[in-house]
């Protein structure tokens, strides 16, 4: 009996086209993992927290504007800013009174 084995046939070298192909396959989810699955934004973005600002803000931060735009009087915003500080860190690296 004539097998390829025996006749000269593909050899060993054919267990390379699996790996060629796992290669290929690899190299395609790499590439769609760190462009398009990311979404919209590419890695020269930032992480996430950091692009967060854009829809939502912190809680820290929306007390400010609310501050700023005379909503809440000073003795709340501290009031509620300490309660912040506890949940969420210090508003500054000074920290609040």
């Amino acid at each position: 009996m004539n097998t390829l084995a025996f006749s000269g046939g593909p050899g060993p070298w054919i267990l390379l086209f699996p790996l060629f192909w796992a290669a290929v396959v690899f190299t395609v989810v790499t590439v769609l993992r760190r462009t398009v699955w990311r979404g919209r934004s590419g890695p020269w973005q930032g992480p996430a927290r950091v692009r967060a600002g854009h829809g939502e803000q912190s809680p820290i931060a929306i007390l400010g504007r609310r501050f700023a735009t005379g909503e809440i009087d000073e003795d709340e915003y501290w009031r509620r800013l300490s309660v912040l500080d506890e949940q969420f860190g210090p508003a500054s690296k000074g920290g609040a009174a």
